[in-house]
């Protein structure tokens, strides 16, 4: 018989549908709380609103960074949400918590300029050189996270329409255009790609490594932050660096909030909503460019400069 976090985890597997990185943070978070509880003699449904309390103070104490600890909590809830849900509970001990209180983290973004140099900065001489080209085009023309790039198949790529099939978080899938250069840099790499010797089973997949696999996470991480270092930028640029990029330079030349939000694969307008907040310069920069009452002053002040003259 299946112990209850046994369970658990085929419950995010199976019904939530979330990624296996995603139930792996939401384990790992929930294991915190259950050492805890074991070293009280206390199972996990017996825990009182009171001793989650205490769980909550405690990490508190260690130094955890507020937004660890809102992580930490929104796990613990997602858990005992699934007792709820499987009748194992009829109340919710987690339910007066309340998170700790933290600001606004802005995502780090890159200019044009800094991901020009990036690319720059890439040796096409080197047997990955290519590979890695098309790899930084991918991610910022197309706002990629990195578990979509890596996980991206040669039979998803609509190369003539321009466009690419990507499976999200939840296994959604959504149709994302390819930038000019990305589609290029794809297409030279698909060259280089036919001299390698591909292992059984990644005959499909998009970005290999020199001998024949999928690339991994930490792989990308380590192509942009070596990269970046090339490039002399000292902004902490991992690859969803690239995607905040992406949002925001869409946000700055127009776009419109829910086409960002369809392209980022966003289930929450909300997530997306989270880049208007990026760049205030760009915002007035807006208004003063487009409200009648600021474009009239601008024209006054010009109508005077020409007085002046």
């Amino acid at each position: 018989m299946l112990s209850v976090t046994d369970n658990y985890h085929l419950f995010l597997k199976l019904e939530k549908s979330l990624s296996p990185n995603t139930i792996e943070a939401y384990e790992r978070d929930f294991q915190k709380l259950n050492s805890y509880l074991t070293d009280a003699h206390i199972a996990p449904e017996k825990a009182t609103p009171e001793i989650l309390r205490d769980f909550i103070i405690e990490i508190s104490s260690l130094g955890i960074h507020p937004r660890s600890q809102a992580r930490i909590l929104s796990s613990i809830k997602s858990f005992y949400h699934f007792l709820i849900y499987r009748n194992i509970l009829d109340n919710d001990p987690t339910e007066l918590l309340e998170s700790p209180k933290i600001g606004l983290r802005l995502p780090e973004v890159l200019s044009v300029k800094e991901i020009d140099s990036i690319i720059e900065a890439i040796d096409l001489s080197k047997p990955e050189g290519q590979r890695n080209k098309a790899i930084i085009e991918v991610l910022y023309g197309s706002g990629l996270r990195v578990s979509e790039l890596i996980n991206l198949q040669l039979s998803k790529l609509y190369l003539e329409e321009g466009y690419m099939l990507v499976e999200g978080k939840g296994s959604k899938q959504r149709l994302v255009p390819m930038s000019p250069q990305a589609l290029k840099q794809v297409q030279l790499w698909k060259i280089d790609r036919n001299l390698l010797t591909i292992k059984k089973g990644y005959e499909d997949y998009v970005f290999l490594n020199r001998r024949g696999s999928k690339l991994t996470r930490d792989m990308i991480f380590k192509i942009v932050k070596d990269l970046s270092l090339l490039a002399g930028i000292r902004k902490n640029v991992s690859p969803h660096t690239f995607r905040h990029s992406f949002a925001t330079h869409l946000l700055e030349n127009g776009a419109n909030l829910r086409a960002i939000q369809q392209l980022l694969g966003h289930e929450s307008i909300t997530t997306t909503e989270l880049y208007t907040h990026i760049d205030v310069h760009f915002l007035r920069k807006t208004v003063m460019d487009c409200h009648p009452v600021y474009k009239k002053t601008v024209e006054q002040d010009d109508e005077r400069k020409e007085i002046e003259k």
